[in-house]
């Protein structure tokens, strides 16, 4: 069988990696580079409380399937790349003034108080009252994950086009074919998982939604925060990178269209209110400000199935495509093969 992915983020490689594992020839093409849009810029959490408090129950059913399927995931992914992709199970500590509040959200997590806070985060500013601290919550080096994903993906046998972005796909007489600038690219399926760009393939309800975010550097001696932090309308993550320490704050969200553009203002938004989490950030370094553009559907859902035909799409992850890709890698591949029937929630003609 041969397939052609159109997107190399995390989807479209995890995708194709299942499928070559199955037998199947796959091309992936893309607009750019791998694993340079939307997997690139994203912070790396596998979120399953903070991300989707008020999520559909099929929503939160996949992602707990993913999140389960995490560790065997990681574990085969540096097997087969070589590469380390950063899983940590560090935690995600989710501060507010509501206490009930918190105490509802999931039975997952445990209430602490001000003190309980402090202990798992001694840097936390002084009016901290409660928190929500969810022990098993993991993190990932979303770049790392993107860089083994491809090389995992071309060690199978897989081949990638880089800066080749389709342009239509075309059905006549049976006979499916994506057209790029250069050439013609025949298959017996396709799967567009071209992230926000992938509307522009076709009657596909996804539209870009642009997210900004800052990266801090701690003073020598100074150390990250061990959880994920969650106040204040932002998120802290810690990340360490071949002896690079970094803190990552985000994201802002925005619906600009494929606007890409840096804010000034939206990085002072962000520091301030990292800052109002950690009043020693205000000594920290500024790194690295970036933005990228998730992919939405109308509902919020992702778009995981047939569009018509044998083509098909695995869209719409929004904030958690890189917690769901273990899930929608097995989940699509198996749908390509026949294997697999999809969720209806998720069904890509739910939209008529």
């Amino acid at each position: 069988m041969k397939v052609v992915i159109i997107g190399a983020g995390v989807a479209g490689l995890g995708i194709g990696w299942r499928l070559l594992q199955a037998g199947a020839q796959v091309t992936i093409l893309d607009r750019g580079l791998p694993a340079q849009g939307a997997s690139w810029a994203a912070a790396g959490m596998l979120a399953l409380i903070a991300e989707l408090q008020e999520a559909p129950a099929a929503e939160r059913e996949l992602a707990l399937q993913s999140s389960d399927l995490w560790p065997g995931f990681a574990a085969e992914l540096e097997q087969a790349s070589g590469l380390g992709i950063g899983l940590v199970q560090g935690g995600a500590l989710l501060l507010s003034d509501d206490a009930a509040r918190l105490d509802a959200l999931d039975g997952r997590g445990q209430v602490v108080d001000a003190a309980g806070a402090q202990a798992l985060a001694p840097m936390l500013a002084a009016g901290v009252t409660c928190g929500l601290w969810v022990a098993d919550e993991a993190r990932v080096d979303n770049r790392a994950l993107g860089d083994a994903l491809t090389t995992a993906f071309l060690k199978a046998g897989g081949t990638l086009l880089t800066q080749e972005a389709a342009v239509t796909i075309e059905s006549h007489s049976g006979a499916t074919s994506v057209m790029t600038p250069y050439a013609r690219h025949y298959a017996d399926a396709v799967v567009i998982a071209a992230g926000a760009w992938s509307g522009l393939l076709g009657d596909i309800p996804i539209a870009p939604v642009k997210g900004e975010m800052i990266a801090l550097a701690p003073p020598d001696g100074e150390d990250l925060p061990g959880p994920v932090i969650w106040g204040n309308g932002v998120y802290l993550v810690p990340r360490e990178t071949d002896g690079e320490r970094r803190l990552l704050v985000g994201a802002s969200m925005e619906e600009k269209g494929f606007d890409t553009r840096l804010s000034p203002e939206v990085q002072d938004r962000l520091r301030a209110s990292a800052e109002a989490v950690i009043p020693t950030l205000k000594n920290w370094t500024l790194t690295d400000h970036w933005a990228g553009l998730r992919p939405k559907s109308p509902d919020g859902l992702p778009l995981l199935g047939v569009l018509r035909d044998n083509i098909f799409v695995a869209g719409g992850q929004f904030r958690n495509g890189i917690l769901l890709a273990p899930v929608i890698a097995d989940a699509m591949a198996g749908l390509v093969l026949g294997k697999n029937k999809i969720n209806p929630a998720f069904d890509p003609r739910r939209f008529g």
